[in-house]
Order: structure tokens, then C-alpha cells, then sequence
């Protein structure tokens, strides 16, 4: 992964959990969303499906569409309110096995 966007500056002693994004391993804390889980061991959450270039989030609340990422299986998830828990396995490209749209 590149330098992290997120800094994590407090609630540093929360036990650690390790979740999987694109085959890789990264180290996050119990409590962090998804997003936090990513951002703060790379720059970016994925690549946007439409080729404007890497994404990080927008809204940071649920609303707009900017932090999708999957599960293997091709469910949808939203970075900014899913938690990341231990052993949970995403990828930041729309599975092909996933259909699209996919049903909210």
C-alpha cells in the first residue's frame, strides 16, 4: 500500500484485528470502520469504476457513492459505515460475478 491518507492519533490501545483487502493483509483496530482500516495503511480505498481515478471517500457519512467496495461474493459494501471486524475479506473491484447495478 502507498503512505496512509489517515493518521491515527488517539485510541491507540484498542486490541488489533487483521482484515484482508485485495489478497493483502492490513492491520487495523477493533472499532475502526473500513474506511479507517484502509486509510490509514494506504492512500487510496479503490479505483473508480467509471476511470476518473483513485478514490478515497467523499462524504464520509453513508450518502454519496464514492467508497463502494466488495466482498469476493460481490456484496456491496460501503467503506464509511461498515466495520471492519477480524478476518473480513473485501476487494476494491467490482467482482465479476457481481451483477451490476447491484440492488442497494
Amino acid at each position: 500500500m502507498t503512505t496512509p491518507r489517515f493518521r491515527r492519533v488517539a485510541e491507540t490501545q484498542r486490541p488489533a484485528i487483521t482484515i484482508e483487502v485485495d489478497g493483502v493483509a492490513v492491520r487495523a483496530l477493533a472499532g475502526d470502520t473500513l474506511m479507517v482500516a484502509v486509510l490509514t495503511n494506504g492512500g487510496t480505498l479503490r479505483r473508480s469504476e467509471f476511470a476518473d481515478g483513485p478514490r478515497a471517500g467523499f462524504c464520509l457519512m453513508g450518502a454519496c457513492q464514492d467508497c463502494w467496495m466488495w466482498t469476493p461474493d460481490g456484496e456491496r459494501l460501503r467503506a464509511c459505515t461498515t466495520s471492519a471486524t477480524d478476518g473480513l475479506r473485501v476487494v476494491t473491484t467490482q467482482p465479476p460475478e457481481a451483477s451490476w447495478p447491484i440492488p442497494a
